[in-house]
């Protein structure tokens, strides 16, 4: 069972990566999180350190008064450099497509896997985990980014745009080329989404609406 964590703790959970539940901390900061079940080391170098399915609870749960958390940041980049993935539309940011950029969107991609295998009894990677399930709009650009997919520029140029709906448990994708938008079909399904295609009655633009799979 998980133990609670000391202040000092709180705020290296507090600090992770939004997207991946990666930890930066000394070395006896994290071994502490470890022996708490707050974190694990993975098996692979670099042996990074990520945040267990607790962790992503205590994150998550609202901080007592000697560890106030910090507002989320706004997509795309967060301040201090915390990963957010471009859900499109966003400003331009300096780099944002160059080796380092995607160096970050393969990590969180790699380490959202990995919450996937972790938080399911089989190890299964097929379906979006709760964490996904929580975060719709930033689950599914990941996965649109991490395939290779553009995202749109501020002024609505080519590219994909995530944008939340009234439904609780969907997301809108748009992408002005049609061929485009198929393609971000077939890359959220292929990755556990369940996608259909639709018509916007007013403007007559064709849009994805998609879901996390259950089953």
């Amino acid at each position: 069972m998980a133990l609670s964590p000391t202040a000092a703790q709180r705020r290296v959970i507090d600090a992770a990566d939004a997207v991946t539940g990666r930890l930066k901390g000394t070395q006896a900061q994290l071994a502490a999180l470890v022996r708490r079940g707050l974190a694990f080391r993975h098996p692979r170098p670099p042996h990074d350190h990520f945040l267990t399915p607790a962790g992503h609870r205590i994150r998550e749960s609202p901080a007592g008064p000697e560890t106030p958390k910090t507002p989320e940041p706004p997509a795309p980049v967060a301040a201090g450099g915390v990963f957010a993935a471009r859900v499109g539309g966003e400003e331009a940011v300096p780099g944002d497509a160059g080796p380092a950029r995607l160096r970050e969107v393969r990590s969180a991609w790699q380490g959202l896997l990995e919450l996937r295998r972790m938080t399911r009894s089989d190890g299964s990677t097929e379906r979006p985990c709760g964490w996904e399930r929580a975060h719709l709009v930033r689950a599914a650009a990941l996965a649109l980014e991490a395939a290779g997919h553009r995202p749109a520029g501020p002024d609505g140029d080519d590219g994909y745009r995530v944008r939340a709906t009234p439904q609780p448990d969907a997301v809108a994708v748009y992408e002005p080329d049609g061929a485009a938008l198929r393609d971000c079909a077939a890359t959220l399904e292929r990755v556990g989404w369940q996608v259909g295609e639709h018509t916007e009655p007013r403007t007559r633009a064709r849009y994805l609406l998609a879901s996390p799979r259950k089953v």
